[in-house]
């Protein structure tokens, strides 16, 4: 499984969120996301790449940058 902490500025209401997870659990069904927007921060479990993740993201307008623990 890989996990992901990432930034994600564009990120600013809780539709934002709900459409990241939809973008994510079409990818992988079982992946596991907690995304806040009050801080723009969402942490992904999934079994797919993160770097494909966030090219995906990033295709939908939401550019993610990691961030550390």
């Amino acid at each position: 499984m890989n996990h992901l902490q990432l930034h994600i500025p564009t990120m600013k209401c809780g539709g934002c969120a709900a459409s990241i997870a939809k973008m994510v659990k079409a990818r992988d069904p079982l992946a596991q996301i907690d995304a806040d927007p009050a801080t723009k921060r969402v942490i992904i479990t999934s079994r797919v790449d993160g770097a494909e993740l966030m090219a995906e993201l990033a295709a939908a307008g939401f550019h993610a940058s990691v961030e550390s623990d």
